[in-house]
């Protein structure tokens, strides 16, 4: 099975209609390799019973094995969230994205780890313990989509489902090297969640792969409150695209102005060169952001999402939670969210508003705002962590994480590409943002950026 390593999966689904594997061996050998290598990193926390899947799959991916974040519904399997309060708990229906990917042929063989309900741009969780990043062990794969990434960059799957709400995709994509889009906002169905900041998409080594599963999955499913702009061509068809002569701006501090890791800065240069060399017009430029109230609007919303995601569950359960049920952090924002009052959401969701109009505005002067993906390079596991302090936390995280939440507040949507590896050799992302509703943009410079800087044939330690 070496001749099929590194295969994307709409090769391996060409392979498998053509009869040179079939779905059951590329499933044995998947499992193989995560019991050979995820006793490393930790990617993979639960595996599926294939019982309960189609033998001969049909779809664009017919047949190629996946895995399925542990934060997504998926019928007759567990879903943990990565807490110890729902360790047992079965998935009594399937999300509607789920029964899509199921369509698109793509056969789920396991779920990833992630950190306590994705609340943490890193996947540490207390219940599984941490996944640690391929390139080097000691350091973090990112979160919250972690167990993703790292099972991509290991090269146990060529792609697999992860979320976003305030990063999720790119930050573990960019700490791993690989292609994470951020859709935007109702472009694919996603389960209720009035706040309007977390979508569900994939990482992948190749931009193609992510194209397509986009064709299979987007558009809005029944009584969906905010679909994004109809898409009546097709994404995968876009990579191939040459774009247009795009004017893109590029930043290369945080949006209040602070200096950020030289790695960091280094990546974006590294990438305004490339882009002007492929002919785009780069110059440097930064929308108009009130960092405070970003930061304080954004956290009314995310603690608030937290709380009204958990709410519903403890229904299923049968018990209330008691603090002992979750870890510190995430006890004390569902805690501190309840003190909140819907006047606070309102001020928050008018910021975010208002915030939407002014990027709307800047992508009249460009077509993409391009910024490294992190402030700083992937931090040491165990490097970030709550100590009985949210505010402390808070400063922390938004340290590291400056950019990435804006898409998410905004809908819009956004990717990291790796193009750059530092002198440590891990993985530095750089970060693009489009104006709502244009991934078509996003996905013909990606695949641009693929062919002039390909990223495939890099593998890190710790790989099949």
């Amino acid at each position: 099975m070496d001749q099929f390593k590194w295969m994307d999966a709409l090769t391996l689904a060409k392979l498998i209609r053509e009869k040179e594997v079939t779905s059951d061996e590329l499933v044995e050998v998947t499992l193989k390799r995560i019991e050979q290598v995820n006793p490393l990193i930790n990617a993979v926390n639960s595996l599926v019973d294939q019982t309960t899947q189609p033998s001969h799959p049909s779809g664009p991916f017919g047949g190629v094995p996946f895995l399925m974040k542990d934060l997504e519904f998926f019928a007759g399997t567990r879903y943990s969230g990565g807490s110890k309060y729902f360790k047992e708990f079965i998935a009594p229906v399937e999300s509607e994205l789920v029964s899509r990917i199921r369509k698109s042929g793509l056969v789920t063989i396991g779920k990833t780890n992630t950190c306590e309900f994705g609340i943490q741009p890193i996947t540490e969780p207390a219940l599984f313990g941490p996944t640690r990043n391929p390139w080097n062990t000691e350091y973090t794969a990112g979160g919250s989509s972690g167990g993703a990434a790292v099972a991509v960059a290991a090269g146990i799957v060529p792609v697999a489902h992860a979320s976003d709400g305030g990063g999720s995709i790119r930050i573990p994509a960019s700490c791993c090297g690989l292609f994470g889009l951020k859709v935007s906002r109702g472009r694919n169905p996603k389960n209720p969640d009035p706040v309007g900041i977390a979508i569900s998409h994939c990482i992948s080594r190749s931009v193609r792969d992510s194209a397509a599963l986009l064709d299979a999955t987007h558009g809005a499913g029944v009584g969906d409150p905010y679909p994004a702009p109809r898409f009546e061509g097709s994404f995968l068809h876009e990579v191939s695209k040459t774009p247009k002569k795009l004017r893109i701006a590029y930043v290369t501090t945080r949006f209040d102005g602070s200096p950020i890791d030289s790695d960091c800065v280094d990546a974006v240069m590294d990438a305004v060169k490339l882009l002007t060399d492929l002919g785009h017009e780069v110059e440097e430029a930064m929308p108009r952001i009130d960092v405070n109230g970003f930061t304080e609007a954004f956290t009314v919303l995310w603690y608030q999402l937290l709380l009204i995601g958990v709410a519903p569950l403890e229904q299923l359960v049968g018990r209330k939670p008691t603090g002992g049920d979750f870890e510190p952090l995430t006890w004390a924002i569902l805690e501190q969210a309840k003190t909140m009052t819907g006047l606070d959401y309102l001020f928050a969701t008018t910021y975010m508003q208002s915030l939407s109009r002014e990027l709307a505005q800047f992508f009249t002067s460009y077509d993409l705002l391009l910024t490294p993906t992190l402030s700083k390079p992937p931090v040491k596991v165990g490097e970030i962590k709550y100590e009985n302090d949210l505010d402390n936390y808070s400063k922390v995280i938004n340290g590291w994480v400056p950019y990435t939440p804006v898409a998410n507040a905004t809908g819009i949507p956004a990717m990291n590409v790796p193009l750059y590896w530092n002198e440590a050799g891990l993985p530095v992302g750089v970060h693009f943002m489009a104006p709502y509703g244009d991934e078509a943009t996003l996905l013909q410079l990606a695949g641009q950026l693929e062919e002039a800087r390909p990223w495939k044939d890099r593998y890190p330690a710790v790989s099949i």
